[in-house]
């Protein structure tokens, strides 16, 4: 197996991720005021979805996550789209990924300064199916055999795309945990876990986070673990906490601080004054392997973040 993070940590030092990608696709004029969220861009406007990948590239992401996060079968098949259909989408989503980071590196003048940006397959957790906010809280009431039923047939099409690794995201229980570390090892890809957590000590199931990321380390295919969508303030704890149960490279891509409110589908609350490219150092010098951003983060966040952390 072939480990992206690993080959790009070792030419570059550190990774810059993307930001909020729905946050981009608003910013665009896509409404995404929808169970499928930033997925229903792939019904109709893919164009916003590269335009979207191309300015986090720009802003310098060293890798960019495609818009399959809420993009599931049940969730297409509530459109009335067949399993045939869904396919499709899932692999013309990873294609428009590629397609905007081929792009872009075949524009680049001086690509001696950037990586060849990676492409990684997005997985939401089943909550961001629900739609109804329960990704932070983690309170499903499902068996981790019961979550790799509902995630095998969205990872099985994603694994066998161009993308280079699949990057779970917002995983809140450690039951999905456990379901996506058997994914990984029967699919033979590399994946990334990241958490979603209530504190900076804790899932948002109320696990520990070192008990998560502990079941990731004893998993090869696993390549890193993160937190993301998390309250900045969280970030230097959930850092240290990762990294005393595991040595693989820790990913850190928080939101802006405001808090979601699932019931009113808005984000609430002042955001957290937060200067990227500081931060980004910071946590870098506290063990982080890679910086970004999650909803409500934008272009112009990422290119402090590259600013901060390669200065």
């Amino acid at each position: 197996m072939t480990d992206p993070i690993r080959a790009s940590l070792e030419r570059q030092g550190f990774l810059v991720l993307d930001g909020g990608l729905a946050t981009e696709l608003e910013a665009l004029g896509c409404d995404l005021n929808d169970p499928l969220w930033s997925a229903r861009a792939l019904l109709g406007d893919r164009a916003a979805v590269g335009a979207a990948h191309r300015r986090f590239l720009e802003a310098g992401a060293d890798c960019i996550a495609t818009a399959t996060y809420q993009a599931t079968f049940e969730g297409f098949g509530a459109r009335g789209l067949d399993a045939r259909e869904t396919v499709r989408l899932l692999r013309a989503a990873v294609e428009v990924t590629v397609s905007a980071r081929d792009g872009f590196w075949a524009d680049l003048s001086m690509p001696a300064g950037r990586l060849r940006p990676l492409v990684a397959a997005s997985i939401g957790p089943y909550g961001a199916f629900l739609a109804d906010g329960s990704e932070y809280r983690g309170d499903y009431g499902l068996s981790a055999a019961e979550l790799y039923d509902f995630h095998a047939p969205r990872w099985e099409v994603l694994a066998e795309t161009e993308a280079d690794l699949l990057a779970c995201e917002t995983t809140p229980s450690l039951e999905e945990t456990q379901a996506y570390c058997r994914l990984a090892a029967v699919a033979h890809r590399p994946a990334w876990i990241s958490f979603q957590c209530r504190d900076g000590a804790h899932l948002a199931d109320g696990t520990p986070l070192e008990t998560a990321v502990s079941l990731c380390d004893a998993e090869p295919h696993v390549v890193a673990v993160g937190v993301n969508c998390v309250d900045p303030g969280f970030a230097s704890s959930l850092i240290t906490a990762a990294r005393g149960a595991t040595s693989k490279p820790i990913l850190v891509y928080p939101n802006s601080g405001e808090a979601w409110d699932a019931e009113a589908k808005r984000w609430t609350g002042p955001a957290t004054p937060l200067d990227w490219a500081r931060s980004a150092m910071e946590w870098r010098s506290e063990g982080a392997d890679g910086v970004g951003g999650c909803c409500r983060v934008g272009p112009a966040a990422i290119a402090a973040i590259r600013s901060g952390a390669l200065s």
